[in-house]
């Protein structure tokens, strides 16, 4: 018999295999949920197991998981080595809970193999539960550091979902009415599909990398406590800003006082298919960088990497983290590491990524509604658009292209402010095979589209 609380509104349906019916679930989680529970696909489905790139639901039927969790599966889902790893730590009865306050090897021996792969200058870590926690001690750090309160960010981008960082959010659904904006200014997108200047790369004088200095000039008063951005802008569309934009940026950041804090939550561990970092590979002179999500391959972990003089500066204060550094997730990301590192993961991001963006851009000559496909590595958007001369957004027509690739045993994301772009983000193991199987899955839901759309007016 299933042990759940029966919901107000209905009878509880058991499987014969003692799970919960789909029917039940979202009955209990319409009752007791908040409403900001969102769920993919008009009729969501249940993921019990899962094993590498693949993902199966109650009755069995296998995906191709191509959004990794969210961006979380960097080794793939159950790695072997993880599990047993687990296993092991089980077995021997090692402490499931401690904090930060006793020592404990497995947070000592992660942050001695983090903090190699951090960019030059950068020798100091500490951890948290998620990407919010760890953008919110970078902010906390940097006031403190620079004795300033002011944060520039950027449109469009995401920091995470807790009270401070969602101050820094370029996004109004993300936003909430109540939420806190002092000590914040936004600057323009570096997005080049839809450049705020109207300019196009043939003309481009990175007028997006200067706004930042005219809103520090005109939105504070002249001084900074920092400057976060993300590599690419992942909730954000995988908005992907020029090489360029970064050195330029970083200039101006320090001019004005600010410690650069550089986003990796998305990019990290190796997605980008160059460095760990994306950060080290773009030579960003960052102060501090940010990291969770891959990086412990979907376990609740997250990191600050930062400049010993911020770190220093900390002195005299307390920060506590209770669950930060726990020894089971800290486990689980040095082993996610030394995956990524022995199986080659990253230069099969590299790879796998040109392959599968190239073959994008292919199915992009075939399909009209495809506006621009751009990304690193294996972190890639699909931007769909109604009309590619006047670009606006096809927000229902990438609802409907995932719950046809759904239909057809592939899991895709979606994002941008519209919501009108695809997002791909599947574990850094993928191989040609599997590529070539989300290419026909696309090809074949984005023919179905076509046919049940009316045609779009000629501009």
């Amino acid at each position: 018999m299933s042990t759940q609380k029966k919901p107000k509104n209905g009878k509880v349906t058991v499987l014969p295999n003692g799970q919960s019916s789909n029917e039940e679930l979202l009955e209990i989680r319409k009752e007791y949920f908040l409403p900001t529970a969102a769920l993919y696909y008009k009729n969501p489905i249940q993921l019990k197991k899962a094993k590498g790139n693949y993902v199966y639901d109650e009755k069995g039927t296998e995906y191709l998981d191509a959004i990794g969790g969210i961006v979380c599966n960097s080794a793939g889902h159950n790695h072997p080595k993880i599990q047993e790893a687990l296993l092991e730590m089980i077995k021997n009865d090692e402490i499931q809970h401690t904090t930060m306050l006793y020592l404990n090897h497995h947070a000592t021996d992660l942050a001695k193999k983090i903090v190699s792969e951090a960019p030059d200058g950068i020798d100091r870590c500490s951890f948290t539960n998620s990407g919010s926690e760890a953008n919110e001690l970078a902010i906390t750090a940097a006031r403190h550091a620079t004795g300033e309160t002011m944060v520039v960010n950027l449109r469009h981008g995401y920091h995470g979902g807790t009270s401070g960082v969602l101050s820094s959010c370029g996004q109004h659904t993300w936003r909430f009415r109540s939420q806190p904006t002092a000590s914040v200014t936004s600057a323009l997108e570096p997005y080049c599909y839809r450049c705020p200047f109207g300019k196009a790369p043939t003309n481009c004088s990175l007028e997006c990398a200067k706004n930042v200095e005219t809103t520090i000039q005109t939105s504070t008063h002249g001084k900074i406590a920092a400057f976060i951005a993300e590599p690419v802008m992942g909730i954000g569309g995988v908005i992907t800003p020029p090489q360029e934009y970064f050195p330029e940026v970083t200039k101006i950041v320090h001019k004005y006082g600010g410690k650069y804090i550089s986003d990796e939550v998305q990019t990290g561990a190796g997605r980008c298919g160059s460095t760990f970092l994306l950060t080290k590979d773009l030579g960003i002179d960052a102060d501090m960088v940010t990291m969770a999500k891959g990086f412990g391959n979907g376990a609740p972990i997250g990191a600050v990497l930062m400049k010993s003089e911020i770190a220093e500066s900390l002195s005299g204060k307390l920060y506590f983290n209770t669950f930060g550094g726990d020894p089971y997730q800290t486990m689980q990301a040095l082993k996610t590491m030394e995956i990524i590192e022995e199986e080659n993961l990253i230069e099969n991001a590299m790879v796998m990524g040109k392959y599968l963006l190239d073959t994008l851009k292919e199915l992009m000559k075939k399909h009209e509604i495809i506006g621009d496909v751009r990304g690193r590595g294996l972190l890639i958007g699909i931007e769909l658009v109604k009309d590619r001369k006047t670009k606006e957004h096809a927000t229902k027509e990438c609802a409907e292209l995932m719950e046809l690739c759904k239909d057809r045993g592939l899991l895709i994301g979606k994002g941008g402010l519209a919501g009108n772009v695809i997002r791909l983000a599947p574990a850094l193991s993928i191989n040609k095979k599997q590529i070539d199987f989300i290419i026909q899955v696309l090809d074949e839901s984005l023919k179905v589209l076509s046919q049940n759309k009316p045609q779009s007016k000629k501009q």
